[in-house]
């Protein structure tokens, strides 16, 4: 009912200016109507109007209420178009016979008799163009709230992606970490329960990062070497660190638990003996942090699946454009790691995203409504011209036409250019946007 008498009111505007653009006519033909013949043309304009508008939007209504998703493909579309085709006819047929009939009072069998094709051409041209403001409305609306759902999927798949990579690292880390503990346990026992109460120690550094997009450099330093140690137990002197104490740059940060992983990494697919000792080497590059070390790979059947380096790699694509490096020689593998500042986060990257696009909306903006203000200083002068040529010319008001069509087109404009509609009103794309992101289950 509410959307009934919404487009009821929808109609009688529609129904109003009808009759202005008539009045008008009227008044450039010289045309002198009596108080009596002005309220018949708008009592005619209102049925006319409201009983084509309202066919019309019924089966837009319906349409839109069970092909909502389908509607705008081709299919569908032609559907739509002869339904409000069909719609139209009707609704010219209904609101003739209420003009005829019962506002002039001629006979239903005598109105039936009189009917002609040629009544319901102008008419039918009207609806028809009414229809595609119709179709070009709600075409527009459907696509703004496509827009903003794609791009809240979008931003909810990259928060659960990230997620989903961060708790990649616990069964990565754990899964490596008993390997080592296995290995440890057959050859010295003493060693592995030392082994086990730092391996405790490690794993709370690893629970409690887990849920951080950014941890501080001295951080994983700090967590590095007490990882460093735990490898120490297992390789002694065949594993040589240089780890520095601190970070030249106190609130620099990287991923959580990056160091971890590279380091296992470097152990993982590297021989590691006491007469090719591994040497790993972690230092700064300028705003990056560096892991290298000697190249002595291991030689396996299978090749690795490159999950860590992958990890580290996606984590810093979603939190940053600044790229993770990897350089490999026939002597030396390094990963570069870039080292950023405490205001870079997701909702960051996201917010830098979301004013980027503001101002390119705004920008785009600027630009329409400067275009709008060219077109309308043009209609200012080109009109007035027409309308001289014409006097000029003819009796007949050709440049009516050129008025009208360039009217409706400048009117268009500004609403487009100002970012207002009258089917929802001003602001509209933003207030949809509001609502759609307050809804849960959007």
């Amino acid at each position: 009912m509410k959307t009934f008498f919404k487009e009821l009111i929808k109609a009688f505007l529609v129904g109003i200016a009808i009759y202005v653009v008539f009045l008008i006519i009227f008044y450039v033909k010289g045309w002198n109507l009596t108080m009596n013949e002005l309220l018949t043309e708008f009592w005619e304009s209102m049925v006319y109007s409201v009983v084509i508008y309202l066919c019309n939007a019924v089966i837009f209504i319906v349409l839109m209420g069970k092909y909502k998703k389908q509607l705008f493909t081709k299919k569908y579309l032609l559907y739509g178009i002869l339904g409000n085709i069909g719609a139209s006819l009707i609704g010219i047929f209904i609101a003739r016979v209420i003009s005829k009939v019962f506002l002039e009072g001629i006979a239903f069998t005598d109105f039936l008799l009189q009917e002609h094709p040629q009544y319901y051409v102008s008419a039918f041209l009207i609806s028809m163009a009414v229809t595609v403001l119709f179709y070009a409305g709600y075409y527009y609306k459907y696509y703004k709230e496509k827009q903003v759902k794609e791009q809240k999927i979008i931003a909810g798949s990259a928060s659960a992606r990230f997620d989903a990579l961060k708790n990649q690292l616990d069964p990565h880390f754990l899964f490596n970490s008993l390997n080592v503990l296995t290995s440890l346990i057959d050859e010295d026992p003493h060693q592995a329960q030392n082994f086990t109460t730092s391996l405790s120690k490690v794993y709370r550094y690893v629970l409690e990062q887990k849920n951080k997009d950014l941890v501080t450099v001295d951080e994983e330093l700090k967590f590095a070497r007490t990882y460093v140690r735990l490898l120490k137990m297992r390789f002694e002197d065949s594993i040589i660190f240089e780890i520095p104490e601190n970070c030249s740059q106190p609130e620099a940060k990287i991923v959580p638990l990056s160091l971890q992983l590279l380091l296992e990494n470097a152990v993982k697919h590297n021989v590691v003996t006491s007469s090719r000792p591994l040497h790993i080497k972690v230092y700064e590059e300028g705003s990056n942090l560096v892991v290298s070390n000697n190249l002595q790979e291991k030689q396996v059947v299978k090749k690795s699946s490159g999950v860590g380096l992958q990890n580290i790699k996606q984590r810093y694509q979603i939190l940053t454009d600044r790229e993770v490096i990897i350089n490999k020689t026939s002597t030396d593998f390094s990963v570069t790691l870039p080292m950023l500042t405490q205001q870079y986060s997701i909702v960051e990257t996201q917010e830098t995203h979301i004013e980027e696009k503001r101002y390119a909306k705004a920008k785009e903006r600027v630009k329409g409504i400067k275009d709008f203000y060219g077109n309308l200083m043009a209609y200012c002068i080109v009109i007035p011209f027409l309308w001289w040529l014409n006097f000029r010319t003819t009796d007949f008001l050709w440049a009516f036409f050129p008025t009208l069509g360039w009217g409706f087109g400048l009117l268009a404009h500004g609403m487009e250019a100002f970012g207002y509609n009258p089917l929802w009103g001003k602001r509209w794309e933003e207030r949809k946007i509001r609502e759609l992101m307050e809804k849960e289950d959007f």
